[in-house]
């Protein structure tokens, strides 16, 4: 069966992963499908279909976690414009 069993970032992701990290983690959760997706749309393979199913649910939980991610260092990296600019930018587009 070729299923990945290394996604294990359900639970809690790792402290502070670098982008490089998250992306080859994608590249591997992704790649680790091809041979289902060929066997299952190719050949038929119904098993093969199944374990493409399981991966692209897996993909959707990687999904999440890193959306997670991002918008929480988002948000631990920036405060509530405060500038000037910012403000007057705000503001030139609610009087459109």
């Amino acid at each position: 069966m070729e299923t990945n069993e290394n996604i294990e970032t359900n639970a809690s992701p790792s402290p502070a992963p670098t982008s490089v990290a998250r992306y080859t983690e994608l590249q591997a959760l992704v790649a680790g499908m091809a041979a289902d997706f060929e066997k299952f749309y190719r050949d038929g393979n119904k098993a093969a279909g199944t374990r493409v199913r399981v991966a692209m649910q897996e993909l959707k939980a990687f999904a999440q976690v890193v959306r997670n991610e991002i918008q929480s260092i988002k948000n631990e990296g920036k405060a509530q414009p405060t500038d000037a600019a910012d403000a007057d930018s705000d503001s030139d587009t609610s009087q459109s």
